[in-house]
């Protein structure tokens, strides 16, 4: 059952003022139940909730939100708070405004982020969409900062663009703040935007984890996306290509990305790929940690390996989705099938996301006659298949930390997965593992069925070494991915924060803007 927790600034101050774009509570998924877990895991501290959603639709709950949960304000990206209709000085503060703006939608970070707010902190409470966004003088403003910045793309585009990026930034910049003290982004965007409001606002510290790299996800939506496609420049001419409209977004959350890491005490991520990003991206590699998601490892390792005779058995844990690649597990299956007749390939996981996808799989698994060896089991509990499974196979083509190869091998059980994500440095072990534990499966490319296949039947065939693969991702995760020890590691860094000295504001601190004069 729901409560009704209170909004800023009428909310109690709070230990923790997590930050989500998109996802928790209203969104079920990966970070969420991660987000949800770390609230119930420090049950004798104090959450408040920043969700920032596109609209004011009703939304339903995902989460029942645990009793340490005292707050939940909400951000409207596309509709920020309205303000008055008028007010004296608009247009002055318009015409101060527009450069940092265009310095925001064209690489700038945190000091542009303290100038806007600098200027929108005497009308707080007053100056909303209606000043910013609606009025003649907003209108004037984009037609300069289009004319500077993009004078060959289309008007109307750059309008429409702008105006969306200029919504997301105000209602993220005008909403009330939350009390906390400490503030902890889930993503870059607009929630590691908030974060650096937050720093620059009350002093407080402020923390970031990544689960994937928040720009690099945006770049992809934002190259296919075809309601940009009029602004792109298509031509074969030899010169260097023009800023388009795609720029415009790429630079914009290049911008808050940046103002985050430079706000942010300690930036956290699940493995070092993405630590390499984060640099390159402008990270203070001082501030960079690793952390990554722990499991149930006490729970886990008490699966009790099935003894009795059966047929040699592979699994294929998660949903039925074209990112997952089952394609390529099906015709694995299928290669293996020649050498091991009995085989049976479970697909373990949720049919119902996908239905066209679903039956193509299908489809593939008829028309190579795979009836007796792929089985679709659906969704299951997975403690009651992992004894009865000699290995895992992961053919996904895009993944973060993927904890069922974790869970498979607290259990004992190998994984042969895709080089996607952290998947080598949980299977191979990071390099700075001491002592090294070895292989805990095998490594493949991408939508490689043979490879794939290959790398299964030496599991299957070969027992000293399906053991040792085994032995190794289990004393793996018991040393690195334990939940237990994953929740003290971030208790420690909560501790150390919580106790920091506030430091000065951004009205008391002098943000110079880079590249001024």
């Amino acid at each position: 059952m729901s409560r009704s927790l209170p909004e800023a600034p009428r909310a109690p101050k709070a230990d923790v003022c997590l930050l989500m774009e998109g996802s928790y509570p209203y969104v079920a998924g990966g970070v969420s139940t991660w987000t949800h877990d770390l609230i119930r895991s420090h049950a004798d501290l104090t959450f408040h909730i920043v969700a920032l959603v596109a609209d004011r639709s009703a939304r339903k709950l995902a989460y029942d939100l645990p009793p340490n949960v005292t707050g939940l304000t909400h951000v409207h990206l596309q509709d920020p708070p309205a303000g008055w209709r008028w007010q004296p000085g608009t247009g002055r503060l318009l015409r101060d405004l527009e450069r940092p703006l265009a310095r925001l939608q064209q690489g700038g970070g945190l000091a542009e982020v303290a100038e806007v707010l600098r200027l929108l902190a005497p009308r707080r409470g007053r100056i909303g969409k209606r000043a910013l966004l609606n009025s003649e003088d907003a209108f004037r403003m984009v037609v300069r900062m289009c004319r500077a910045a993009l004078p060959d793309a289309s008007f109307l585009e750059y309008f429409w663009g702008s105006r969306a990026l200029m919504s997301g930034l105000f209602a993220t910049l005008l909403v009330p703040m939350p009390q906390a003290a400490v503030y902890h982004a889930i993503s870059t965007g607009y929630a590691g935007l908030f974060a650096a409001r937050a720093r620059l606002e009350t002093g407080r510290p402020a923390l970031l984890t990544e689960h994937g790299i928040y720009t690099n996800e945006r770049r992809i939506e934002i190259l296919m996306a075809e309601w940009l496609f009029e602004g792109a420049d298509t031509s074969l001419a030899l010169d260097k290509k023009k800023r388009d409209l795609r720029d415009l977004w790429l630079d914009t959350f290049a911008s808050y990305s940046k103002a985050c890491y430079d706000a942010c005490d300690r930036i956290i991520t699940l493995y070092g790929g993405n630590q390499e990003f984060q640099r390159r991206q402008g990270a203070d590699p001082a501030k960079l940690m690793i952390v990554p998601n722990g499991i149930d490892y006490a729970g886990y390792s008490q699966v009790q390996r099935d003894s009795t005779p059966r047929p040699p058995t592979i699994a294929l844990i998660g949903r039925v989705v074209p990112i997952k690649d089952v394609k390529t597990y099906i015709r694995a299956a299928a290669i293996l099938r020649e050498d091991i007749p009995d085989l049976k390939a479970m697909i373990l996981g949720p049919l119902e996301e996908d239905p066209g996808y679903v039956e193509e799989c299908r489809t593939i698994v008829k028309h190579l006659g795979l009836e007796q060896t792929v089985i679709f089991a659906g969704r299951v509990r997975l403690t009651d298949w992992l004894g009865k499974v000699d290995a895992i196979a992961l053919t996904s083509v895009s993944e973060a930390q993927p904890l069922v190869i974790l869970e498979a091998g607290a259990s004992g059980v190998p994984t042969v997965a895709t080089d996607v994500g952290s998947c080598s440095e949980l299977l191979m072990g990071r390099p700075d593992e001491v002592p090294p534990l070895g292989p805990g499966g095998a490594v493949t490319p991408l939508a490689s069925p043979l490879d794939t296949a290959r790398e299964l039947r030496a599991l299957l065939l070969d027992r000293p070494w399906r053991e040792r693969c085994a032995q190794a991702i289990a004393r793996r995760v018991a040393q690195s991915y334990d939940k237990v020890a994953i929740d003290r590691i971030y208790r420690a860094i909560y501790d150390e924060h919580i106790a920091m000295p506030t430091r000065p504001t951004h009205d008391q601190q002098d943000f110079q803007l880079s590249g001024a004069a």
